[in-house]
């Protein structure tokens, strides 16, 4: 048997996962997804290492776009075959792939009138990377499957999807070869979640793989206590309400919302915090949450109780979801204290930016960051304890109160990965660390290495080897 692995991504660094896997004349990617780090985003220009129409299928561990967001490029250039994920993925990745390409196309219509201006000509990257129609036609091709579903990839090659924990419909992907009368099992991580995190059942144990890809964002560190963020959040809530103020919550649309929102519920349930308006102001969070409406078959038996008595944490009284522009411009005029929850998570764009504008001057008002804010990022620079930040063009005083929530990540831990992978019951031929910084990966690799003794390597871009 020989099975060739290439690593097209997330080596070395966190974004743009994508893995070629070649056996017995059969392609196939499992995840395609955008690079996002600012060194690496030339790389999602660049031509497909392998031409797109002779790829047989695409699986896909979950609908973040650094794990799906250059499918639509894969279609536009030539990729007709099935993409395999969950229902719940190929619904959120909808969602998710329209706003990608609705970004591209903004912009590339921004740079393009920047360069009529300066006089410059070149094609890079006045055309978007896809557009809108492409998103749509990739969206043709997802095949969606349940979770322990066998999928038959190709004769001899079967893939099982298991649940990860990470977001809605994450999974981690087990992929079976039986070719020639020998067999081999090879299992992608995808992104590996928490145990005991609200809404979704804790990640799959996987008893036995021959090669094994983990994850590693983070690999060298470990997560605050979950226990406090109840505690803190209404800490929060309680002081600001006291002082006259809003919170602004600045968010990502997918799990990160909707988590946000299940505290909130259960405080309000324990009346440890007053009764207010709270508005999830952004159309991408509140079509996701619409998803997480329509599978509850995704969630842990806590989640599943609390729909059954009527406490569902999507639709609580006072929460608004906001959709229409209008409606957000007129959030900014209600008075007393309201909580509003808007993208981006780290304030980079979206709807955020006008609450900061109406927000951030007021003493009376707090910030609350419940997510990592990447440096060079406006959220980061707020969080750093800048006393003025440009927003929309304008110097605005930092006057509100920041506070940081931890504890809120949907990835695993150094310890947390550990633990799951030595679920295991025999020590695979080889496992392979992807998928972080590659001081988090290695030090990760060092970890399991140190361990079990295991064959760890921390593969490098365009890296490929022979899984015999």
């Amino acid at each position: 048997m020989r099975i060739k692995l290439r690593f097209l991504g997330a080596a070395g660094n966190v974004t743009g996962s994508r893995y070629l896997l070649e056996s017995n004349g059969v392609r196939f990617l499992v995840d395609c997804g955008l690079y996002q780090e600012r060194d690496f985003k030339k790389r999602n220009w660049e031509p497909f290492s392998v031409p797109p129409e002779t790829l047989d299928a695409v699986l896909l561990t979950h609908a973040h776009v650094d794990h799906a967001g250059l499918i639509p490029k894969l279609v536009k250039e030539g990729f007709k075959g099935k993409i395999y994920c969950t229902s719940a993925t190929s619904e959120i990745a909808q969602i998710a792939l329209l706003d990608s390409a609705h970004l591209q196309e903004e912009d590339a219509a921004f740079k393009k009138r920047r360069h009529e201006r300066e006089g410059r000509t070149g094609p890079f990257p006045e055309d978007p990377l896809y557009t809108t129609a492409d998103a749509e036609k990739a969206i043709g091709l997802f095949s969606p499957v349940d979770y322990r579903e066998p999928v038959h990839v190709a004769d001899g090659i079967e893939a099982i999807f298991l649940d990860a924990g990470h977001i809605l419909g994450a999974s981690i992907i087990k992929i079976k070869f039986s070719i020639d009368g020998e067999q081999r099992s090879i299992v992608f991580s995808g992104d590996i979640g928490r145990s005991d995190r609200p809404i979704l059942e804790d990640p799959t144990l996987v008893d036995s793989a021959d090669y094994v890809l983990i994850e590693s964002t983070y690999g060298d560190r470990v997560h605050p206590d979950t226990e406090d963020i109840p505690e803190k959040i209404a800490e929060v809530v309680n002081s600001t309400h006291k002082a006259g103020g809003n919170i602004v919550v600045p968010s990502f649309a997918i799990e990160r919302s909707q988590e946000i929102l299940y505290y909130l519920n259960d405080l309000l349930i324990q009346d440890r915090i007053p009764h207010m308006l709270v508005f999830l102001d952004s159309p991408m969070a509140v079509r996701v949450t619409e998803v997480f409406r329509n599978h509850p078959e995704y969630f842990d038996d806590e989640m599943s109780k609390r729909l059954l008595q009527g406490r569902s944490p999507f639709d609580f009284p006072g929460l608004v979801m906001v959709k229409s522009t209008e409606e957000s411009k007129a959030i900014n005029h209600i008075k007393g204290t309201s909580m509003i929850i808007a993208g981006s998570g780290m304030c980079n764009g979206g709807r955020i930016k006008h609450h900061l504008v109406a927000n951030i001057s007021r003493k009376e008002s707090t910030i609350l960051f419940i997510g990592y804010q990447a440096f060079g990022t406006l959220g980061r620079h707020i969080i750093e304890g800048a006393r003025s930040v440009r927003i929309l063009g304008q110097k605005r005083k930092v006057k509100a109160r920041i506070a940081q929530v931890g504890g809120f990540s949907a990835h695993a831990d150094k310890e947390e990965l550990l633990e799951w992978l030595m679920s295991l019951k025999k020590p695979p031929r080889r496992v392979f660390v992807t998928h972080g910084e590659a001081d988090a990966a290695q030090s990760f690799a060092d970890l399991i290495s140190d361990r079990t003794g295991w064959n760890v390597t921390v593969p490098e871009y365009q890296d490929e080897v022979i899984l015999d």
